[in-house]
């Protein structure tokens, strides 16, 4: 849109757009330089990480130098050993012309990634070398800084995953305005609802298929790809795109839904959740998101911190959820009576990621998560709950017992559960879904398209007893036989919760999805961390 090169292309490209009905003033005024730092290396002393930043700086005035041989008066000279010569070559030359540059630079924070996701005791120098002080590239921000205006360059437009890195370059580029929490600005990097409808309905016409699947697929994908909202101040909800288009290209070529909802070739970098894990509230918050809807709370988000910060300052819940928000793996849910920002996981995709991530954690040990799967399988295809309440409670009881978790209640039992159940080939997973405006803990319904298989439809209610209701000791618990647990008063009314509730949701599930021969419903209490007694209904 702004490229002088592709001003004789501008009815060709955009006539039929309303931008191009009605164009801004500076439409083809441009030359446009871009930037990619996730191709820069940041591996390496200082000195190589400098180097390898100013190869790629060359690379790319090189390639801008051939794409408007035809519009600079002269041919840009590049300086090997220095790129900032070179960048201020090109925009001396560019004064020359009567036009101004727009620079764009994307994955301007992958320094600062990399650096985070690294071992401490190595990070320091590189930290050094990259951005504190004269770093290589706060300097170059430096230098773009003093471009701007009458120097040559008349925008810059910057995109990256986070804040991070933003605090450390601002002393040396001090004239930038987020606008990623702007509302106007919510569904630039996705799909809205709409625009996904259409997509379904043409597939849907071109493939023949009733129409009644439009609303079955338009249904799935809201489900595991829909929920992004990044502006307090709208409503709407916004598509992955990656994943909607995966989904849709799939759909479009064999009139059938893709077997796999996160293709492997897109799944999101577990590096960040690995890191968000060792923080000291980490594990915590990432428990907490999975079992409950809205239990991620903070005051603000945080929208400045430095990779020193990253490094060494004390990481606070408000931290450690800021980061999962701008990694993508939280988003605006919300705000509380108190004015508080509720932070949500997205959708099913998402979801998938956080059991996936506390499964990793708690279960390290390959045979430990084979044993895991064949206790699914047994649930799934059987009804056979027992072997994942007995894998439970001797592999994951031991972990929950510990401080981390004293202030755990059903929540983390749900949260485990949903670790080694979770199965986006043959299931729509929900924990508290709402369901005629109640919330069922977990539901496992099969989806539409793998009905053909003989797995169950699986409906679970976690109740929990704390060792100081029961006035006994876990030493004493692991004495008594199932039947003694049950007949325990406090067992006894938790157990009669959870059935009232599985009744209810059972009727709700029918009128929602229709007849569900194969639904079997469990109730599931747990005796603080120690036993784990369970009740079966067909």
């Amino acid at each position: 849109y702004y490229d002088i090169n592709q001003a004789d292309r501008f009815e060709e490209l955009f006539g039929n757009l309303a931008i191009g009905q009605t164009p801004t003033a500076e439409h083809n005024r441009y030359f446009v330089l871009k930037w990619d730092f996730s191709e820069v290396s940041a591996q390496g002393d200082g000195q190589e990480i400098k180097q390898n930043l100013y190869r790629y700086l060359n690379a790319r005035i090189s390639s801008f130098s051939d794409y408007y041989r035809d519009a600079l008066p002269v041919s840009l000279r590049i300086d090997p050993q220095d790129a900032l010569s070179s960048f201020q070559f090109l925009l001396n030359t560019i004064q020359q012309t009567g036009h101004s540059l727009y620079l764009l630079i994307d994955e301007y924070d992958n320094f600062a990634n990399e650096i985070m996701m690294g071992r401490r005791s190595t990070e320091e120098s590189r930290y050094q070398a990259i951005l504190s002080g004269e770093g290589c590239v706060k300097t170059l921000f430096k230098t773009i800084k003093a471009g701007a205006g009458r120097r040559g360059i008349a925008r810059v437009f910057i995109t990256g995953v986070s804040p991070v890195v933003m605090s450390d370059l601002t002393s040396g580029y001090n004239v930038a305005e987020n606008i990623y929490s702007l509302h106007r600005f919510n569904g630039l990097c996705g799909f809205r609802e709409d625009e996904i409808a259409t997509a379904i309905a043409r597939i849907v016409r071109e493939c023949q298929l009733p129409d009644a699947q439009a609303e079955e697929a338009l249904a799935m994908m809201r489900t595991f790809y829909n929920g992004y909202r990044f502006s307090p101040d709208t409503d709407q909800h916004i598509y992955n795109p990656t994943l909607a288009l995966y989904f849709l290209k799939a759909f479009q070529r064999d009139c059938r839904y893709p077997r796999e909802i996160l293709d492997s070739n897109l799944a999101m970098d577990r590096g960040k959740m690995h890191y968000i894990s060792r923080l000291p509230e980490g594990r915590q918050l990432i428990f907490d998101a999975l079992a409950e809807t809205d239990s991620v709370r903070v005051q603000r988000l945080a929208d400045r911190f430095g990779v020193e910060d990253m490094l060494y300052a004390p990481k606070d819940t408000d931290f450690v959820a800021s980061l999962l928000y701008y990694f993508g793996v939280l988003t605006l849910g919300g705000i509380t009576p108190f004015g508080e920002l509720i932070l949500r996981i997205p959708n099913l995709v998402i979801r998938k990621l956080y059991a996936e991530s506390i499964k990793e954690m708690l279960l390290p040990e390959r045979e430990e998560s084979n044993m895991a799967r064949r206790a699914a399988e047994a649930l799934y295809q059987h009804g056979n709950i027992q072997p994942l309440g007995d894998f439970i409670q001797q592999k994951y009881f031991k972990v929950f017992s510990n401080r981390d978790y004293a202030h755990s209640n059903e929540l983390t039992i749900k949260a485990a559960f949903l670790t080694l159940l979770f199965n986006d080939t043959l299931y729509i997973m929900e924990s508290e879904a709402e369901l005629e405006r109640s919330h069922p803990d977990l539901t496992m319904i099969v989806r539409p398209d793998m009905r053909q298989y003989q797995v169950l439809d699986i409906l679970i209610e976690f109740k929990f007893v704390p060792l100081k209701d029961l006035g006994l000791t876990g030493e004493a618990l692991q004495k008594m036989d199932e039947t003694a647990l049950a007949a325990l008063p406090p067992v006894r009314d938790k157990q009669q919760e959870a059935e009232a509730g599985l009744a209810r949701y059972r009727e709700r599930l029918r009128r929602k999805f229709g007849e569900l021969p194969r639904l079997h419903s469990f109730s599931v209490v747990a005796l603080g961390f120690e036993r784990l007694l369970f009740s079966k209904k067909t």
